[in-house]
């Protein structure tokens, strides 16, 4: 018998390690390195724990002589030194009632020292048809006051206190003519009894119309954003030398509180109008004595002439009739009224003029009463140039 062979077991061997080495493979490329592969190709996103927000940083103080350092400066230096010249004016108004008869209606606004003497300027609205008024002053000392000049038109009042204190400092009118539109302007007054309260802004507008509730007429008004709410009425508006530029008089406000459209007479007006109220109670105007009807918003215009103001009445011996100006004569035809012949005023003093508005500005702010104006008249088919020497009204 011939020994066993080993050359089956070296073929089994061999044949197993092939078939585990070629399974490793299979493994690694078929798992391991597509991982591998992949591990490397994507970016991980590291979860970290979440930082807390630190808190803001707080804004340092405006830098000594920084623009807001100056400006905050200056304001605060006009509020001391003004303040104490503004004051709270109480007025009181009977009214009677069937139930509980005669009592008094309480109204309050402000108002400011004008002069040396005391006097006291405020708006007309503020105390008109009051039977009493009081007058609060910085020091928290009341004085009963007397009304001694009024002037609707521009809405102004003048008060004279009765055994008032001397001492009392006035406040300096500026130049209203040389405001500029964007320039700081500073409100104190008592709005809704809150007394010296300060306000802030700019000046808005220049030249605006004011036609207030009580027929004040002013054409040159100053539109300011600074907040005016009720009370606020008479006191001052000042510049940041601490000046006065205007009287804060009216609100446009479909609410009754401010909105950032408030409106003031100017300082030149003031300056126009005071004095002559506390020398003779009243300010002359310039008057031409006769009433006219706007073409085409009240009477239908003419084919001739659309735009203008026709002469509708004529005081007897007054500047028009003097100057021989004609009326037209009226008729009524069921509810209309007729117009027929006039003159229409298309212009005075060569500026065209188209409402009441614009005729009685252009007077006010260009002439006096004794000063000669010249009316540009449509007479029929004729365009007359008609000189008027003015009368006081």
């Amino acid at each position: 018998m011939q020994p066993r062979s080993n050359t089956g077991w070296l073929v089994l061997l061999a044949v197993f390690v092939v078939g585990v080495t070629l399974g490793g493979a299979a493994v690694f490329f078929a798992y391991i390195l597509p991982d591998t592969l992949a591990a490397s190709a994507v970016p991980q996103i590291a979860t970290t724990a979440p930082t807390a927000t630190p808190p803001p940083t707080p804004l340092p103080p405006p830098a000594a002589g920084s623009s807001a350092a100056t400006l905050d400066d200056v304001i605060a230096r006009v509020y001391e030194q003004a303040s104490p010249s503004v004051v709270h004016i109480i007025s009181r108004t009977e009214v009677f009632s069937f139930f509980s008869g005669t009592t008094f209606r309480e109204g309050t606004g402000s108002g400011f020292v004008y002069d040396e003497q005391g006097h006291i300027v405020t708006n007309y609205h503020v105390i008109e048809g009051a039977s009493e008024v009081d007058v609060v002053l910085a020091s928290g000392e009341t004085y009963p006051a007397r009304v001694i000049g009024v002037d609707s038109y521009y809405d102004l009042a003048v008060l004279e206190l009765d055994g008032g204190p001397t001492g009392l400092v006035p406040l300096p009118l500026a130049d209203s003519d040389r405001l500029r539109v964007g320039q700081t302007v500073i409100a104190i007054g008592n709005p809704f009894g809150l007394e010296r309260t300060l306000t802030t802004g700019v000046v808005s507008a220049l030249g605006r119309r004011l036609e207030t509730e009580s027929g004040a007429l002013v054409g040159q008004a100053i539109q300011t954003d600074a907040a005016i709410n009720p009370g606020n009425s008479g006191g001052p508006l000042l510049d940041t030398a601490g000046q006065v530029v205007g009287i804060n008089t009216a609100i446009n406000s479909p609410s009754g509180g401010s909105v950032g459209i408030g409106f003031a007479v100017p300082s030149n007006a003031i300056a126009r109008v005071v004095p002559e109220l506390i020398a003779n109670g009243r300010y002359a105007h310039p008057d031409l004595g006769l009433t006219v009807v706007e073409l085409g918003t009240e009477v239908t215009p003419s084919d001739q002439t659309r735009r203008g103001l026709l002469i509708a009445e004529i005081e007897a011996n007054g500047p028009a009739d003097r100057a021989g100006l004609r009326a037209a004569r009226i008729s009524r035809q069921g509810r209309r009224y007729i117009f027929t012949g006039g003159d229409i005023i298309t212009a005075v003093g060569g500026e065209p003029v188209y409402s009441r508005s614009d005729m009685l500005i252009y007077l006010e702010e260009n002439y006096r009463p004794g000063d000669e104006v010249t009316l540009t008249i449509v007479r029929g088919s004729e365009t007359l140039e008609v000189p008027v020497v003015l009368g006081a009204g």
